[in-house]
């Protein structure tokens, strides 16, 4: 996923010089060719994301398209403050990357587990978020995101799905990748892997499920949620992410607004707590009950 950023980031820069990449003292092997292609438009600047963003802030007014990089929770909620005041409340043309989505860095234990992020910053006026599922997905969102307005979110995972698909990319919208009338499986970020794995395991039960990638969380396809709620038996949530403030809580809000109640509704993901444990991602999802088997059993007391 993000060797896929990467080949499109490297597009963008050639095409236009006035997209700027920013990093925080990591990349190095991942950014080289990037920087000796267009060395005035990289730099380093060390450990010190909010300085980062505060850069970033001021070449955004200088017109510049700017991208700031680092993994996990370091380039969002370590200078929360900056994205808000300097990025957000000016609307700004600043994509923020984290490359470790939840649970990807999870042997560095909680202070590495992105898991309330999409939360917080989805809370932000002036403010999209995108977890994208595949690579494709991936480099069309950083596409997107430097090219349209304001400040821009993307979570990058470890995990990704093996998908392709041939439809057009648009922020606030959606890709369903398997149909089903029994239950609709909404997924965002590279658990979208997991969620497709138990869709197929559902299918041998007998369950005709359907699974969706939420890759836009805000703004949100509306449009894909009622119809969930309308046409099939119940819709499931899938985030590596606290269950408080992601997408379940994204899609929740969307049918009680709209009045479009599911007849079954279930979120799948961290229970209003830290991850206390350290391991892999595959580790980790596995103990939280949000791997292909866990969410295949939770599935199926939902619809008893």
């Amino acid at each position: 996923m993000r060797d896929a950023f990467l080949d499109k980031l490297t597009e963008l820069a050639a095409a236009d010089k006035d997209v700027v990449l920013l990093t925080a003292d990591l990349g190095f092997g991942v950014f080289e060719n990037f920087e000796s292609k267009f060395p005035g438009q990289y730099f380093n600047v060390g450990v010190a994301e909010q300085n980062m963003t505060g850069l970033a802030a001021g070449l955004a007014l200088e017109g510049k398209k700017v991208i700031t990089y680092s993994i996990a929770n370091f380039p969002t909620l370590r200078c929360l403050e900056q994205i808000r005041n300097d990025g957000c409340y000016h609307d700004l043309n600043i994509t923020i990357v984290a490359s470790g989505g939840g649970f990807s860095y999870g042997s560095l234990g909680m202070s590495h587990h992105a898991t309330e992020d999409i939360a917080i910053l989805r809370s932000l006026p002036a403010m999209s978020v995108v977890a994208p599922g595949t690579a494709w997905e991936a480099s069309e969102a950083i596409e997107a995101l430097v090219k349209g307005d304001g400040v821009g979110y993307l979570r990058l995972d470890k995990t990704v799905a093996d998908e392709n698909s041939t439809l057009l990319f648009f922020l606030g919208r959606s890709i369903r990748y398997r149909e089903g009338a029994d239950v609709t499986l909404l997924s965002t970020g590279g658990i979208l892997r997991d969620t497709i794995q138990a869709a197929e395991l559902l299918q041998e039960l007998g369950i005709d499920a359907g699974v969706v990638s939420m890759y836009s969380i805000k703004p949100i396809d509306k449009d894909a949620i009622i119809a969930a709620a309308n046409e099939t038996g119940g819709i499931v949530t899938i985030e590596e992410h606290n269950i408080d403030g992601g997408l379940g809580s994204a899609v929740a809000e969307v049918c009680m607004d709209s009045g479009f109640i599911p007849k079954k509704f279930l979120r799948i993901g961290l229970d209003n707590q830290y991850s206390s444990i350290v391991g892999s991602q595959d580790y980790l999802k596995a103990h939280y009950q949000m791997d292909a088997t866990a969410i295949v059993q939770r599935i199926k007391m939902l619809l008893e």
